[in-house]
């Protein structure tokens, strides 16, 4: 079967800013075509690498972001014939994703209207920190800069404030790379309507801060500020802890607690079969929550017999995660219809079952070094076309003869066009 993107060409000339916008339709099967300089993509020589032997064919950065894409090594910088190649090839694309500063490829004479009149169903993608022509579009950025100044980072950490806010790696760039997927497929929409692509200017600080929720509509409108808090929405009023210990020494995050008189009667329904009701003194409220026609929460501050109620639904929730494994509270929880989760390391959540039954792990061949390697697995499936990883990472321009002669180019024009600077 192939994916959704089946048939489409893709053509990426992007770093890091970037890379995760053509990884994701590559592995819905688009074919992503990844334009090197001589040297390689910088990413080659990030760490960490494989056997922490430094090289640019085994950094696993590059591994992770561009599995199913191909390689062809082209000098834009330093050569006409190359920008000339780069057009020829920009002509059969339907996408084109790109991640330069401001500037940079209208002065190598490949931006958006250089490109438009050889290919009008090209849809341009740029991305960019703040955005092409905005008054911040030359200012230097990192992932850490972007999603400071969009306002998640402020928003991300613990209810300690002393402690410094908490991010996750490149979550700047993929938030960028996802809104730049996102409209692309609006923008092939239209051109399945049209016959007419378009150029599109992706801002990661602005698509930074459309994640913040109510965090920065709090403050314009009512000019107050949310604090951060451990495992909780920010929130301008600190609301209950809700991360517990589990019997395993796990934790897990409660989450929201009963809410309905339905799901009081399954909270106590749960002490009773998990042979825990005679231990929770406050099992009684448990029956209060759940004879109760409605819960009205928005008279929580002034009935006190609700707080009562709702502060034993809460407490039961944390007193059922101390007496489980955090997978027999998890599990529990979501047959219930409760919203909690399990707080992993890294590692632990590929040896979960629920990520393995759907299949996450994806076990991947690298001929060249006969070995196989797990790498994550789809962030979403469908259920007519399929998500796969087809083939590993690419080398350094190892498609560059078979891409660049599919153009008309001669062997030995292949081989003047493609000559590469990597060790090894």
């Amino acid at each position: 079967m192939n994916g959704p993107m089946h048939g489409l060409r893709v053509v990426e000339y992007a770093d890091e800013r970037g890379s995760y916008a053509g990884k994701l339709l590559a592995d819905m099967s688009a074919e992503v075509i990844k334009v090197e300089p001589p040297e390689g993509d910088p990413t080659r020589r990030f760490e960490p690498f494989l056997d922490d032997e430094p090289h640019p064919e085994r950094s696993l950065y590059f591994w992770q972001y561009n599995a199913n894409k191909q390689s062809v090594v082209l000098d834009l910088e330093g050569s006409d014939a190359a920008r000339d190649a780069f057009r020829r090839l920009a002509a059969t694309a339907d996408f084109l994703i790109e991640s330069m500063p401001p500037g940079r490829m209208a002065d190598l004479g490949l931006d958006y209207p250089d490109l438009q009149p050889g290919n009008e169903a090209l849809i341009y993608i740029s991305i960019t920190p703040f955005g092409r022509d905005m008054p911040r579009a030359n200012e230097h950025a990192t992932d850490l800069t972007i999603f400071s100044n969009g306002g998640v980072t402020w928003m991300n950490g613990y209810d300690d404030h002393a402690l410094p806010p908490v991010r996750g790696g490149n979550q700047a760039y993929h938030t960028g790379a996802h809104y730049a997927v996102l409209s692309g497929l609006v923008a092939l929409l239209h051109r399945d309507q049209t016959g007419r692509g378009q150029y599109i200017d992706v801002n990661m600080n602005a698509a930074a801060n459309v994640t913040t929720e109510a965090g920065s509509y709090t403050w314009l409108v009512s000019k107050e500020t949310v604090q951060r808090q451990t495992g909780r929405h920010a929130a301008v009023r600190p609301s209950i802890p809700t991360q517990v210990q589990c019997a395993d020494g796990k934790w897990a995050n409660t989450g929201l607690p009963p809410r309905k008189s339905a799901e009081f009667a399954r909270t106590h329904q749960w002490l009773e079969d998990s042979g825990l009701l005679d231990e929770f003194l406050e099992a009684p409220l448990l029956l209060e929550g759940a004879a109760r026609e409605r819960i009205d929460l928005s008279k929580l501050a002034e009935d006190e017999e609700l707080q009562a109620i709702f502060g034993a639904g809460r407490n039961a929730m944390s007193f059922i995660a101390s007496k489980l494994t955090a997978y027999e509270f998890f599990t529990g929880a979501q047959e219930r219809g409760f919203q909690v989760g399990i707080i992993y390391s890294p590692e632990e959540v590929l040896s979960d079952p629920h990520f393995q039954a759907r299949q996450w792990p994806v076990e991947v061949e690298h001929p060249e070094l006969g070995r196989r390697f797990t790498y994550p697995g789809a962030p979403y499936r469908f259920e007519k076309s399929p998500w796969s990883i087809r083939r590993r990472p690419p080398m350094l321009g190892e498609d560059t003869e078979t891409v660049l002669a599919s153009l008309g180019y001669s062997p030995d024009e292949v081989a003047s066009l493609s000559s590469t600077d990597v060790p090894g």
